[in-house]
């Protein structure tokens, strides 16, 4: 199918010129029927000689119907230029020329009606003469009679050479449908129709409205029920659930999780110097008319506010319309959907500079070295194609990182001597960054990673691995005869000295202040094992060479380890050897 929008002056035929190629009303309302003007969209399609369906999005002419007019051509790829030989070139042939121009419209045909009623030929010149200084070009041109029907054939076979010279639809792209209409079917629910320009639409699939989930509960085309439209088309979508005052034209429906919604944009401006802009105009995009703020950056560059939030890609095509003076003041290209803040004194300047080199073609290696860090996910949603899965660094601020990244390691030893393995998470932190992987990505040997922290490798103090090799020297002697309290405070060891001593490898802390080497449980199961089996306290005692303060919490420990069971009459048994420390 092709979609093709009619443009031109009020009443220069475009409905008449719609209803004589395809036999269909495309005007819906008697207001409209009875003023023999256009002034909401009307659709209408027929076959052509090659057999190809076209289907025209019929747009009113009137000077006060221009948002509805660039309603209707804002998603469709080729639009049909009327003007009547008998009147000429006017001022809304001028306006509707000037918003295809500024939305990039390169697909076109001109068609001068009312040619039984004068001269087509000096219309022809004029108007040709008028679209090649646009985005159109030098376009093919068609006179026309509604009321002989000359040209009809004619009309119907350059109608067949501009679909056939449209480029092919992109069919594996997420959805866009801007909503143009929207209304209740009784036992349907509600209704809403668009041109779908890419990508692929299914029945019973879910897709976004406003953010919100919504349910597709059936499609139609061309007035006959489908289960699955292919761009470009125009297309009724039945909702599931949804309220028909929930839904507006401007409104899209989009694949979920592939578009940003967004109300802050920078884009570039290709028409009316920046300056010149009105610091209040109209964002024209797709069916959507949405009020903006204009903050100009560069000569042809500047930061929108929207009033409302839309689904946005980098590279969109839109346009801006003064409505106090009925004028397009240009076309924008979308340049970043997720632009930073200007918070720093010369923030706007650079930010200048930096759009200066942007084109909004989505470039992921460009994008990549502006945000330094971006997830995959994210980019996908600005429209941009993502190199790999996940997170994904600049290569430079990569490096950057790495190099912080040992800092703070350093850093965070100096500051805590007892404990300088810093938690993932604390280094997460003081790098600014939103997950671990990225901590665990960054780390390069010597440093690795053990129980949620970073190891280091660093040895104790010098002070404290002073006392920490005299208990270890005392313990080769007699393994089970761990220091009493008030040694290991002679020797300056308190809870944190073991703890790091512990942490170090270099004693074991079998319970608060008890400690011994790390391979003394292995070394008291074995003992154990060659008592008679069950054993007392006190024969576990002797065997170890100990006192009860050390005895108790070591079999403890050895039970805890599976090493050895307490038995219902208080002795004990050893149950396996191997697995303990």
């Amino acid at each position: 199918m092709w979609v093709i929008a009619t443009a031109g002056h009020v009443d220069h035929g475009k409905s008449t010129l719609v209803r004589a190629l395809t036999g269909m009303e495309p005007d819906r309302w008697a207001e409209e029927r009875r003023r023999g003007m256009t002034i909401d969209l009307g659709f209408a399609w027929t076959r052509l000689p090659s057999g190809g369906t076209v289907a025209f999005v019929d747009v009113p002419g009137h000077e006060r119907f221009v948002p509805n007019m660039l309603a209707g051509v804002g998603p469709v790829p080729a639009a049909m230029l009327v003007v009547a030989a008998d009147e000429g070139w006017k001022p809304q042939s001028a306006e509707h020329l000037a918003a295809l121009d500024a939305l990039g419209v390169r697909h076109a045909l001109l068609v001068v009606s009312r040619a039984d009623l004068a001269d087509p030929q000096p219309a022809i010149r004029q108007a040709r003469a008028e679209l090649a200084k646009t985005s159109a070009g030098d376009v093919e041109a068609v006179a026309f009679s509604a009321v002989t029907g000359a040209g009809l054939p004619e009309l119907r076979a350059a109608l067949d050479r501009l679909g056939a010279a449209l480029p092919p639809p992109v069919v594996d792209t997420p959805v866009r449908l801007w909503i143009d209409r929207a209304f209740t079917i009784r036992g349907s629910g509600t209704v809403v129709t668009g041109t779908l320009g890419a990508g692929r639409l299914t029945a019973q699939t879910d897709l976004e409205l406003n953010s919100a989930s919504v349910r597709v509960r059936a499609l139609q085309s061309l007035g006959e029920p489908v289960s699955t439209v292919d761009a470009v088309a125009r297309v009724a979508v039945n909702l599931r659930g949804v309220e028909r005052s929930a839904v507006a034209r401007g409104d899209a429906l989009v694949t979920p999780g592939r578009f940003v919604f967004t109300d802050l944009i920078d884009v570039r401006v290709h028409g009316d110097p920046v300056a010149d802009l009105p610091a209040t105009t109209v964002l024209h995009i797709g069916s959507a008319a949405v009020p903006v703020r204009v903050r100009p950056l560069g000569t042809d560059t500047a930061r929108l506010r929207l009033d409302r939030a839309l689904p946005l890609h980098t590279g969109d095509r839109a346009l801006l319309r003064d409505p106090g003076r009925h004028r397009v003041p240009g076309g924008v290209t979308v340049l970043d959907v997720a632009p930073p803040e200007l918070r720093r004194r010369g923030a706007a300047a650079a930010r200048a500079v930096e759009l200066s080199t942007m084109d909004g073609r989505p470039d992921p290696a460009a994008e990549l070295r502006r945000r330094s860090l971006v997830h995959a996910d994210d980019l996908a949603r600005m429209g941009v194609p993502a190199p790999g899965p996940g997170w994904l660094l600049d290569p430079d601020y990569e490096a950057e990182l790495r190099s912080r990244l040992r800092g703070e390691v350093r850093a965070y030893a100096e500051q805590h001597p007892l404990d300088p393995d810093p938690p993932l998470d604390a280094i997460r932190q003081r790098l600014a960054l939103p997950d671990r992987s990225l901590v665990e990505r960054l780390l390069t040997p010597p440093l690795t990673i053990h129980n949620g922290r970073i190891g280091t490798g660093s040895r104790l103090p010098e002070r404290l691995q002073r006392a920490v090799d005299t208990v270890r020297a005392d313990l080769a002697t007699s393994p089970f005869a761990a220091p009493e309290a008030d040694r290991l405070a002679e020797l300056g060891l308190g809870p944190k000295e073991l703890g790091a001593a512990a942490k170090a490898g270099l004693l074991l802390r079998v319970a608060d202040g008890i400690v011994l080497l790390p391979g003394a449980p292995r070394a008291a199961a074995e003992r154990l094992a060659g008592l008679p089996q069950p054993f007392t306290l006190s024969e576990a005692r002797q065997t170890l060479g100990t006192t009860r303060r050390v005895a108790v919490p070591l079999l403890e420990f050895l039970h805890r380890q599976g090493a050895t069971r307490r038995l219902p009459d208080g002795r004990h048994r050893v149950e396996r050897q191997g697995s303990q420390q």
